[in-house]
């Protein structure tokens, strides 16, 4: 398998550390997003939005980093990763929205402006990603992963951002819960790390 990425890519983190947490033998490509690598021709033909990451499985295509996720979970035949019943599989689909609705849009976006300079509100999306972290927290009080007791890929969906959340001015000091959800995936067998930029908090 062939994963296009760019290392500061949260989107493209949860692609790698899925791959790495199930043991998949991968080659990382890296894609120049300064240099606008993502816009040109050649890679349009890979994903026409002109986003990372995008997994090529042996001519298999896959865009946009939650359904990667789903597609290595079933490919893969990981129902413990991605539960084949009706609720469970609910369930981590609404997960999978937060991390593409309340995260990208929270920590993702607080992270946009300290790393990569986007011209975005500052206190705005610090606000959204306090607001998003308080629910997360709740919802880890009682339980290790986000589903019960043991992850699946909506851990890994949300962790990227969540954990680079300081890059952006975001403090989880506050939030005991989340900050053991995260050491628990960190502890993972085959876990590796998202790329750190000493910049917000985390300077």
């Amino acid at each position: 398998m062939k994963l296009y990425r760019h290392p500061l890519s949260g989107h493209s983190h949860r692609v790698q550390l899925f791959l790495a947490l199930l043991g998949v033998p991968h080659e990382l490509v890296d894609v120049d997003l300064l240099a606008k690598a993502h816009k040109a021709p050649d890679f349009l033909k890979l994903n026409s939005f002109g986003q990372v990451p995008v997994l090529d499985d042996d001519g298999t295509i896959v865009a946009d980093s939650n359904a990667i996720l789903v597609y290595l979970a079933k490919k893969l035949g990981r129902a413990d990763w991605l539960p084949e019943d009706p609720a469970g599989a609910a369930k981590v689909q609404k997960w999978l929205s937060v991390a593409a609705g309340d995260i990208a849009f929270g920590p993702a976006a607080a992270r946009l402006v300290t790393v990569f300079g986007a011209s975005l509100r500052a206190e705005e999306v610090i606000a959204r990603a306090h607001r998003v972290l308080t629910l997360i927290d709740a919802e880890l009080a009682d339980r290790d992963f986000l589903l019960g007791a043991r992850p699946t890929i909506a851990d890994v969906s949300l962790y990227s951002y969540v954990s680079a959340a300081p890059e952006g001015n975001v403090d989880l000091s506050e939030y005991a819960h989340v900050r053991a959800w995260l050491s628990r995936i960190e502890g993972l067998p085959g876990f590796v790390g998202f790329q750190k930029t000493a910049v917000g908090l985390a300077a």
